[in-house]
C-alpha cells in the first residue's frame, strides 16, 4: 500500500484563551480532590484511592501547565512587540 501524503498545507493552528483554559482545568481538577476529599475512607475501602490521587496529580500538573502557557503567551507578545518595533524603525529609516 503507498504512503499516503498530504495534497495541502496543514491550516494554521488556532489560538485562543489558552491560560483562561488551563486556570480553568486546573480549578476543576482541584475542586473534584476537595470534593471527593471527604470520603476517603470509602475509596480506601473499595479500592478507588487513586481517583481522588489522580485528581490532586491532574491539580498539579495544571499549575506547571498555567506556568508554562503563561511563559509562551509572554513570550509571544513579546515577539509581537519586537516585531512591531523592527517595521517602526524600518519605516522611519526611509
Amino acid at each position: 500500500m503507498a504512503k499516503w501524503t498530504p495534497k495541502h498545507e496543514a491550516p494554521e493552528p488556532l489560538e485562543g484563551p489558552v491560560v483562561a483554559t488551563i486556570t480553568g482545568g486546573t480549578i476543576l481538577w482541584f475542586v473534584l480532590f476537595l470534593v471527593q476529599l471527604p470520603f476517603y475512607g470509602w475509596f480506601d475501602d473499595h479500592g478507588h484511592l487513586w481517583w481522588l490521587w489522580t485528581c490532586l496529580a491532574g491539580a498539579g500538573l495544571g499549575l506547571i501547565g498555567i506556568w508554562y502557557v503563561r511563559g509562551r503567551d509572554a513570550a509571544l507578545k513579546r515577539a509581537a512587540a519586537a516585531a512591531g518595533r523592527g517595521d517602526a524603525a524600518e519605516g522611519t529609516a526611509s
